[in-house]
């Protein structure tokens, strides 16, 4: 196995070019377990320490714009209040040594279901800027996931950013899990308010081949909150609203028995943690001033 350090991005494009069969390592939370494990041998290993830029984040007006090294712990101390479903996210992977370590950018390379950032991602509607010696590109979150531990990258690209909207409402993130800490998703759920689209998007992790989106469940919910003008009277999202939510989220995943957890029981767990969320959420929201009924 050859050990390829580059000093620059610019670097590191022209030897991922060189080599597109080269692994990327920064934190290295993914990638050297599966090395010490022996469950993967790869020939070039593209150390990525030395690049500066994947470690910068920057506050716009609009959108965060987020190394891919950004370590977990950075988001959690400087952008709870831009990204609360990703510091919320970030508070529930492993270990702090792990957390000081790794980053979203791993999460997004291994493209496992049950990477913990994935589901603040989706309900923020990321987007993943990637880029190679033949220039950079933006894949929407949604496009990124392709398969099992499978993404959009071409064999030559790189991550380098993740551009994340600044939250314009409440945002939530659970995970369950066999125990408190060090512990791989069993399932996971992120849930956004987006009340200057009206719109809500959620996010699903560990509970199908790919993470997802319950879109149903968010067609159903944008359709309720609106005809029922509850963005405007801020009155509570009734029970059978919360239920159907529920129901549906838990019918847009498709997991499979494993060591963790049986397929029934992610179902049961996405749909709770959905209903759970959308009453949090919408309490946030309420409380915020910005219904008629908050204002008045």
């Amino acid at each position: 196995m050859d050990f390829l350090r580059p000093a620059s991005w610019e670097e590191a494009l022209a030897a991922k070019a060189e080599h597109p069969t080269a692994v990327p390592i920064a934190g290295g939370t993914d990638i050297m377990v599966e090395i010490n494990f022996d469950h993967r041998r790869p020939e070039y290993l593209l150390d990525l320490n030395r690049i500066e830029l994947l470690r910068e984040w920057e506050v716009g007006e609009e959108n965060v714009r987020l190394g891919a090294s950004v370590p977990y712990t950075q988001i959690m101390e400087n952008l709870r209040t831009e990204l609360p479903g990703l510091a919320l996210a970030s508070h529930t992977v492993a270990s702090p040594q792990i957390r000081n370590r790794g980053g979203v950018g791993g999460n997004l390379g291994t493209a496992s279901p049950a990477g913990d950032a994935h589901p603040a991602l989706l309900a923020a509607g990321a987007e993943v800027e990637v880029e190679s010696v033949r220039g950079s590109r933006f894949i929407p979150i949604d496009e990124f996931y392709t398969g099992v531990k499978r993404n959009a990258l071409q064999p030559d690209e790189l991550i380098k950013t993740v551009h994340i909207k600044k939250a314009d409402g409440p945002q939530q993130y659970s995970k369950v899990g066999t125990r408190n800490a060090m512990v791989i998703a069993v399932c996971a759920f992120g849930l956004a308010l987006h009340p200057e689209t009206r719109t809500v998007r959620t996010g699903i992790g560990s509970a199908a081949p790919t993470p997802i989106r319950a879109k149903e469940a968010e067609a159903f919910l944008n359709a309720a909150l609106e005809e029922g003008g509850f963005w405007d009277n801020g009155k509570i999202i009734t029970p059978s609203i919360a239920k159907q939510f529920a129901d549906l989220c838990s019918g847009a995943a498709n997991p499979i028995d494993d060591v963790r957890g049986t397929a029934k029981y992610r179902r049961h767990a996405v749909g709770i943690m959905a209903r759970r969320q959308l009453g949090w959420t919408w309490e946030q929201y309420r409380g915020s001033g910005r219904t008629l009924e908050g204002a008045a």
